[in-house]
């Protein structure tokens, strides 16, 4: 038995090009979502800022990349305007790496995270929505792909800017020998701040120079990432040119998208909806919407707050558990969970591009919200065993590596193809990664490490009552759209049955 049938690699083979390129595109959001974690301590020396200070960029990235998942959906109506915005803001992301070493202050610094957080938003946008539009009912198995980029993206930022980042104080002041923190504080410090320094306020005790002369060499990481990420801007100006969207292509622009979704719509409606994109967020069409569509959008978005929501908190603060009693592990190899919990993620990704082609998308979220459930509950229990945390950081990671593809498949699914719900489902998510590791971060700070584990379970059972709740309004969604196609039937049959009988040429 093949991995695949004739028919999906029919489909890629037809768009193997547009494709690769929104995957590169992903590896390029990964490549710029995982490196401020470990640079932070080198980029604090860089702007010599205090970590309070620092911290600033952690919130500019991630609240313009919630503005970028938002503002994504405004080039979603024409291939080239997608295109466009796709080849500038993968090539502004190679700008902003070799600007960041630049960057002597840490408000340069931050209004430089905010364009690539604004970029990296866009990009999450518009390639969910161009691999939806291209696939359909087949987009599952894509869509885990995408993913599995970011997530290889992001294991390879950190292993370029390893080599560069200083092993001992970076800002040599005139007293640094005497009250300068050790290397294994600034490991501990490195590990905690991963988590996009939700952690900062138990950690702000170690003195930390600012004024001096810096010694950083992180400036050559930023270089080569800078490199690294070139091809993509260079792939996606090729993808434009090959579909004749420059003016240098010299001819009309191909009309990609329609036979591919004449073979792949289940209806003809469906084709024409995803023509216009977005006129299902029309306020006027909206009114005239059952409220089992309002509603499906609605939990989408809230199951993927969650669950983005958990891996942000789960990533930023295992770290910050672990080092913390009763486990009270040491601080390198605490530092290894974060890094165990992101591969486990890729490596879920990767498996699951092919369970996505032998099972549905409900039986995948079933699969991974029950063992998300589990799993955290099992980590309540075995709370103090170091063993049973980096097993189930591992199978933690491995379950909900595939919700937010196959999420995203499935509510396009159940809604027809309308466009609405990639954009609705993408900026849950990124709100969710900001909000919900904010709130556990102040939970931890007042209760202790305990509750992060207990944050994170209530969470994953909260997402899969939200998930029960989604199969029971699309089961009641359905019905009612199969209620009305009849009734359209009925009403039709009549007339073009007279219309046959009375005045046919024919006759």
């Amino acid at each position: 038995m093949t991995l695949l049938d004739e028919r999906i690699w029919s489909l890629f083979k037809r768009h193997w090009r547009q494709t690769l390129t929104y995957w590169s595109a992903f590896f390029s959001f990964g490549l710029c979502i995982a490196f401020l974690g470990p640079t932070v301590l080198d980029l604090r020396c860089q702007t010599q800022s205090t970590l309070q200070q620092i911290t600033w960029v952690f919130f500019s990235q991630q609240f313009f990349l919630l503005m970028g998942s938002g503002l994504g959906g405004l080039f979603r109506k024409t291939l080239p305007s997608s295109l466009l915005a796709l080849f500038s803001c993968t090539l502004v992301i190679s700008l902003v790496f070799a600007v960041i070493p630049l960057c002597n202050h840490v408000l340069l610094l931050s209004v430089a995270m905010a364009i690539a957080g604004l970029a990296m938003g866009v990009i999450d946008t518009i390639a969910n929505l161009q691999l939806v539009n291209l696939y359909q009912k087949d987009s599952a198995i894509f869509l885990q792909a995408l993913h599995f980029f970011m997530g290889l993206g992001a294991l390879v930022s950190p292993l370029v800017a390893d080599p560069f980042l200083a092993d001992d104080v970076c800002v040599l002041g005139a007293n640094w020998t005497t009250n300068s923190s050790s290397p294994s504080d600034l490991q501990h410090l490195r590990s905690s701040l991963a988590g996009h320094g939700a952690a900062i306020g138990n950690i702000s005790q170690y003195p930390l120079h600012t004024e001096g002369v810096v010694v950083t060499q992180v400036s050559y990481a930023f270089w080569i990432m800078a490199l690294i990420n070139l091809p993509v801007p260079a792939g996606v100006l090729t993808l434009m040119y090959h579909e004749r969207l420059l003016p240098c292509s010299g001819s009309s622009p191909r009309l990609i998208d329609r036979d591919s979704l004449s073979s792949t719509s289940p209806t003809g409606d469906s084709v024409q909806g995803h023509r216009r994109w977005f006129g299902c967020c029309d306020p006027a069409k909206l009114l005239g919407r059952p409220a089992s569509f309002l509603i499906l959008h609605a939990l989408g978005g809230a199951i993927l707050f969650v669950t983005e929501g958990i891996i942000g908190s789960y990533a930023g603060f295992v770290y910050t558990y672990a080092v913390s009693p009763p486990l009270l592990m040491g601080h390198k190899t605490a530092g290894y969970l974060d890094s165990t919990f992101w591969a486990s993620i890729t490596v879920g990704r990767l498996a699951f591009i092919y369970l996505s082609y032998r099972y549905t998308a409900p039986r995948l979220l079933t699969f991974s919200l029950v063992g998300v459930i589990l799993v955290q509950c099992l980590l309540l229990i075995l709370y103090t065993s170091g063993v049973f945390l980096f097993i189930g950081t591992c199978v933690l990671g491995l379950c909900i590596s595939s919700v937010f593809p196959s999420m995203l498949a499935f509510t396009e699914d159940v809604l027809d193809y309308k466009g609405c719900a990639t954009t609705v489902l993408v900026t849950s998510a990124s709100t969710g990664e900001m909000l919900l590791q904010l709130l556990v971060g102040s939970a931890i700070h007042s209760g202790g490490s305990y509750t992060f584990m207990l944050c994170c379970t209530i969470s994953s059972y909260i997402g899969f009552c939200l998930f029960l709740l989604l199969l029971y309004v699309r089961h009641r969604h359905r019905n009612r759209s199969t209620d009305s196609s009849q009734n359209t039937d009925m009403k039709e049959r009549p007339e073009s049955g007279r219309s046959g009988c009375e005045g046919s040429p024919r006759d």
